[in-house]
C-alpha cells in the first residue's frame, strides 16, 4: 500500500505560477507511476500529467501542455506540479495518483486527498 500527501495548493491571480507536491510513503518501491489528476465543480476528474519512475518519461494532457511540468525525486520519494501561465479554468481539486501495474494501461490504483487550486480572473 501507498500513502499520498499533497501539498502547495492556494489561491494565485490569472497568470501566475504555483508548485504543487505529493510525498509518497509505505510500499513505494514497486511503484510504476505516478501522476496528476484534477477534478472542477461540476466536471469529471481528468488527466493532467503523469510520470513514469523507471524511466523518467512525462506525459501530458492538451490542455496544460508549454505550462505544467511534473518531476520526480527519488531520494525524496516526491513528485511535483510545477504550473505556470495559469488560467482561472486551471481551478480545481487537484489529487496525486500513483500505480503499481508495470503499464500506461493500468487504472491508477492510490489516491491522495487532494489539494485545490484557485485562480482568480
Amino acid at each position: 500500500q501507498v500513502q499520498l500527501v499533497e501539498s502547495g495548493g492556494g489561491l494565485v491571480q490569472a497568470g501566475g505560477s504555483l508548485r504543487l507536491s505529493c510525498a509518497a510513503s509505505g510500499r513505494t518501491f514497486s511503484v510504476y507511476a505516478m501522476g496528476w489528476f484534477r477534478q472542477a465543480p461540476g466536471k469529471e476528474r481528468e488527466f493532467v500529467a503523469a510520470i513514469t519512475l523507471s524511466g523518467g518519461s512525462t506525459y501530458y494532457a492538451d490542455s496544460v501542455k508549454g505550462r505544467f511540468t511534473i518531476s520526480r525525486d527519488k531520494a525524496k520519494n516526491t513528485e511535483y506540479l510545477q504550473m505556470n501561465s495559469l488560467k482561472p479554468e486551471d481551478t480545481a481539486v487537484y489529487y496525486c495518483a500513483a500505480k503499481y501495474g508495470s503499464s500506461l494501461y493500468v487504472p491508477y490504483d492510490y489516491w491522495g486527498p487532494g489539494t485545490q487550486v484557485t485562480v482568480s480572473s
